[in-house]
């Protein structure tokens, strides 16, 4: 061989070294980063209108729990039998009394994440917090921001993922085909990698949820607007259910509403508010995160920029107004009634917040309602919860106690906080007035249709165009309407200056 043929033989060979050095060493680089690229963003929907973000916007759960979107979207479709009461124009989760808005394809009170490579979605705090209300039979349904989530009736949510995740159906090969009938235009990764775990995951995900709520076997359902929320904080410690005395294994309440929680962080002699149905906090912003837990942002993944974006807005979020006719004559009597029987413990008006009692415990001895909800936060369980922010200083729990009653709530919108008590057991207010033996023994809750006479919503209707509302009855364990009665409470009163009394409230 020539020397420039041997020359350029060598070129070859050491442009070929090169390219596969570059092979060898960009390509797995390029690959890496395309992985990087695909799986690491953690990137929540953000929303500029602070009511919008409200609705839609993360509080980080989905890094925890998130369902993945495709999923969420067809689970509906593939466990259709699981639904309950699933009318024709459905286009989701209707069924569990959620609402959707114009345009939006989750529905209020679901946010979204992209998380380890796929969209993730979960519950954020609006779907316990707004909800709708009826004027008419046939009219439009008006949102409400801060109300209590009156018709989502959590529990059957959650029964229908914990049974749809055990479904035989609840597979890839069942459930991609279906993403891909609606719409869920998947590449190769997503269909054959992606979807595939995540499916995998979601079912032992759910499977642990489920198991970690064992609690729920031993209630009565909670129906719509109802929450046990301290129960559920029990199962972030494992709690084993079948060692906690029966006593304590229902605090099944309703939920609460949200607005003005300035008013709320300090009372008129300068000390904090007692929060929560027994008043266990007086620091909103520490019940604000354990709210949060409710929503799946637990300490490591909480969005606490988020968070804190809607504790500065729910600081002067107000109620709207009573959009019926209020009779002025008849509610000017009321006044009077209301400051010598209502202001100490509820404050002046729907808009002062000053009175002696005003955000203080009343003992149970006193207040006589149903004591579950009192008797399932334990001693050991506010122990507990001072562990849960440890290692954030900054957000650890320290205001958590035991109490032995509830606490006086401030009446700001009260009337779109039916039914009433802290279960949720007497469904108005004219109702509330009267003496237990006389308030409803049953009735029917997640109806969104409004009763302006007795300020309530509508609560003799068993069903409606195909929708059956939830059939409450005050002898179950934790439903007692008993309590808040005798001549201090009002339910003495002549049934005149009843009715002057609701009058008044209306104006609240």
């Amino acid at each position: 061989m020539g020397m420039a043929a041997e020359t350029a033989h060598r070129r070859i060979w050491r442009r070929a070294g090169i390219t596969v050095a570059i092979v060898v060493v960009v390509v797995p680089i390029v690959f890496v980063i395309a992985l990087a690229v695909r799986f690491l963003p953690d990137r929540a929907v953000v929303y500029d209108a602070p009511e919008d973000h409200f609705k839609y916007g993360s509080t980080g759960g989905e890094r925890n729990w998130g369902f993945p979107y495709w999923i969420w979207r067809v689970a509906p479709e593939v466990c259709a039998d699981l639904m309950p009461d699933r009318r024709p124009g459905d286009v989701g989760y209707e069924s569990f009394g959620m609402f959707y808005e114009d345009g939006e394809d989750l529905p209020v009170g679901v946010s979204k994440r992209r998380h380890l490579g796929m969209d993730r979605v979960f519950l954020n705090c609006a779907a316990c917090h707004i909800s709708t209300v009826r004027e008419t039979a046939d009219g439009a349904p008006r949102v409400v921001v801060g109300m209590p989530a009156n018709t989502f009736n959590l529990g059957a949510f959650q029964k229908f993922f914990f049974d749809c995740a055990k479904d035989p159906r609840f597979n890839w090969k069942h459930i991609v085909p279906w993403i891909e009938q609606i719409g869920g235009d998947l590449d190769l990764i997503d269909r054959y990698l992606v979807y595939p775990f995540a499916i995998w995951l979601m079912r032992d995900l759910v499977q642990l949820i489920e198991s970690r709520f064992a609690f729920t076997e031993r209630q009565p359902p909670w129906g719509p607007g109802r929450v046990d929320t301290f129960n559920a904080a029990k199962a972030k410690f494992n709690y084993p259910w079948d060692k906690v005395p029966a006593h304590q294994l229902i605090g099944t309440t309703d939920f609460p509403s949200i607005w003005n929680q300035r008013k709320r962080k300090t009372r008129e002699d300068g000390e904090p508010m007692e929060l929560h149905w027994d008043g266990n906090n007086d620091k909103v912003e520490e019940r604000n995160l354990s709210a949060g837990f409710g929503t799946g942002a637990i300490p490591p993944v909480t969005d606490h920029d988020a968070i804190g974006r809607l504790e500065d807005w729910l600081l002067d979020l107000e109620p709207p107004d009573f959009p019926f006719p209020i009779d002025r004559d008849l509610a000017a009597r009321g006044a009077p009634i209301y400051a010598r029987y209502c202001a100490a413990c509820h404050g002046k008006n729907g808009d002062d917040f000053s009175g002696e009692y005003v955000g203080k415990v009343v003992p149970i001895e006193e207040i006589g309602t149903d004591r579950w909800r009192m008797d399932s936060y334990t001693y050991d369980l506010a122990v507990n919860q001072a562990t849960l922010y440890a290692g954030y200083e900054e957000h650890r729990f320290t205001r958590f106690r035991k109490t032995y009653g509830y606490a006086n709530m401030p009446l700001d919108g009260i009337w779109l906080r039916a039914p009433y008590l802290h279960n949720g057991s007497v469904p108005t207010l004219r109702d509330l007035l009267d003496p237990s033996a006389l308030r409803p023994a049953a009735f029917y809750r997640g109806n969104d249709l409004y009763d302006p006479e007795k300020v309530g919503f509508a609560s003799d209707v068993s069903q409606e165009n195909g929708k059956r509302y939830f059939r409450f009855e005050t002898s179950v364990a934790g439903n007692s309407s008993r309590g808040h009665e005798g001549p201090a409470y009002g339910t003495e009163l002549s049934a005149g200056d009843k009715d002057a009394l609701v009058e008044y409230l209306k104006t609240f």
